[in-house]
């Protein structure tokens, strides 16, 4: 892992990549679905816990059921995206621990303690997330991430046995570059960073 990776790759994965808003009428098939999950799976969660669990909403049945829970900003982006991911978080993810993580005893850290579980999975399901962006984009796909939801009609449309609570929503497919905004400032390296 010492190879600083082309810069190409770099582009693709960061510096030209966008967030996409509109879409191609170009389908995105199972089998790269499949592939962006076995890229993204091995990147690292703290105790291997790999809380996140994914949703890719494909067919118009389940688009409308989506559709009925996003912000009214979110509705046109996510019915005409060739798929979203519902990124949600397992909250019984240290049950897996035995078998993820199973040279210590690491679910007995988590057993009894809510606030630990959720900050747990909230954080790591994010991680994931962020690889889940990075992964659709090394394949060659774009992708949207997107927050503005009713997070309980969610739960309560995809998730009905409350183990599994929505953290965020990830529109993927070929986007419409032609309706792209100019791209926005990010901070500074000084703004952001400070060496210690």
């Amino acid at each position: 892992m010492a190879n600083t990776i082309e810069q190409g790759a770099l582009a693709q994965l960061f510096t030209e990549a966008r967030t996409h808003n509109s879409w191609q009428e170009k389908p995105v098939s199972d089998d790269q679905l499949k592939q962006i999950y076995e890229l993204f799976k091995f990147a690292p969660t703290s105790v291997n816990c790999n809380p996140a669990k994914i949703l890719f909403v494909k067919s118009p049945q389940e688009k409308a059921r989506l559709v009925a829970c996003v912000n009214p900003g979110n509705v046109e982006k996510t019915r005409t995206a060739p798929v979203t991911a519902i990124i949600g978080m397992d909250m019984d993810f240290y049950e897996n621990l035995p078998r993820l993580f199973p040279h210590v005893d690491a679910k007995s850290w988590f057993v009894g303690k809510e606030g630990f579980i959720e900050s747990t999975a909230f954080r790591n399901s994010s991680l994931q997330g962020a690889y889940l962006i990075m992964a659709v984009r090394a394949l060659g796909l774009d992708c949207g991430a997107m927050s503005g939801f009713d997070a309980d009609k969610i739960n309560t449309e995809f998730f009905p046995n409350g183990r599994v609570k929505v953290n965020f929503l990830l529109n993927i497919g070929y986007g419409n570059s032609a309706s792209l905004m100019p791209r926005h400032p990010r901070p500074s390296f000084d703004e952001a960073c400070k060496i210690l």
